[in-house]
């Protein structure tokens, strides 16, 4: 199980700053870490949504960024300074410079990518290292040890609920426990606005061919089946997820493209559909994906 790293306390992350500590706060702190700076008041109606939506963002970040709140009526100096005409109003300061900011109440997706471009800006990472820890469970995963990048993924997810990434690490690593009923009830749990992602559809994809692999049949008769008549599609169809249960994707993609070539309409295109639901199990870049999609293209465009 990997360390995902601590984040600094609340108190460290998001300050009440005054004119008396701003220099230290907000621009030499922004020497070593991006600032941003909330101008508010106690009176704004937007200010209380923006700010805790801000600090949220801030936290998330885990440290890449940290956050001082000014109240500019006890602080109308820095505000007048900072040309703050109204509220709320938001700086980001770098290197002892404001570097970016924005007016008004903002959706939290403009939130999010406001922290993330004043962290790149700095030369961070807004993903307060889950991408090192996203990486690290997959190799985990390649690795054989399942449940510890069950656990990691699980991890991430309590420090980010809208990673795809760990969303679909998670279903995978049960899947390769052949856990496909706890795999399910992750995917089940995925946002809805992540549900198209690549990484949620190569897990169901996954999820399927796992449950079919339940019900394949021996692949040596399967194949003497289809030998004895090579014009039994379901013979062949039957043969190709056999194969794939036993781990031989290549060659259940050659039997699918067979069947493809001689019946594609067959089974309401049974041949396509597994095709692709194979390619989508697959990383992009595997061998039997891209030599599987060309055939399948220069048969379907022929």
């Amino acid at each position: 199980m990997i360390e995902l790293g601590t984040t600094p306390p609340a108190d460290d992350l998001i300050k009440d700053v005054s004119e008396a500590d701003f220099m230290a706060e907000v621009v030499e702190m922004s020497q070593t870490v991006p600032v941003i700076v909330d101008f508010w008041a106690p009176w704004c109606g937007p200010c209380k949504t923006l700010g805790p939506a801000l600090e949220a963002a801030v936290t998330k970040a885990r440290g890449a960024v940290r956050m001082a709140k000014v109240n500019v009526d006890e602080n109308q100096m820095i505000a007048g300074q900072l040309r703050v005409q109204s509220i709320p109003t938001v700086y980001a300061f770098w290197q002892g410079q404001p570097v970016d900011g924005f007016q008004g109440a903002v959706p939290p997706s403009e939130i999010d990518a406001f922290v993330e471009r004043v962290v790149k800006t700095a030369g961070g990472d807004a993903s307060g290292g889950l991408d090192d820890a996203i990486a690290a469970a997959e190799e985990m995963l390649d690795a054989g040890a399942a449940s510890d990048a069950a656990q990691t993924f699980a991890a991430i997810l309590e420090e980010d609920p809208q990673n795809a990434a760990a969303y679909g690490g998670m279903a995978r690593a049960y899947i390769a426990l052949d856990d496909a009923d706890q795999a399910e009830a992750v995917l089940n749990g995925v946002p809805a606005e992540l549900s198209n992602s690549p990484e949620i559809e190569a897990a169901h994809a996954q999820l399927a061919l796992l449950r079919q692999a339940a019900d394949a049949g021996p692949v040596a008769e399967l194949r003497a089946a289809v030998e004895a008549n090579p014009e039994d599609n379901q013979a062949r169809f039957d043969l190709a997820q056999a194969l794939h249960a036993s781990g031989d994707a290549e060659a259940a993609v050659e039997e699918l493209l067979t069947l493809f070539r001689r019946d594609r309409e067959w089974n309401d295109g049974a041949a396509k559909q597994q095709l692709f639901t194979i390619f989508d199990a697959l990383k992009p870049n595997d061998p039997v994906v891209l030599n599987g999609r060309r055939k399948l293209s220069s048969m379907i465009f022929a």
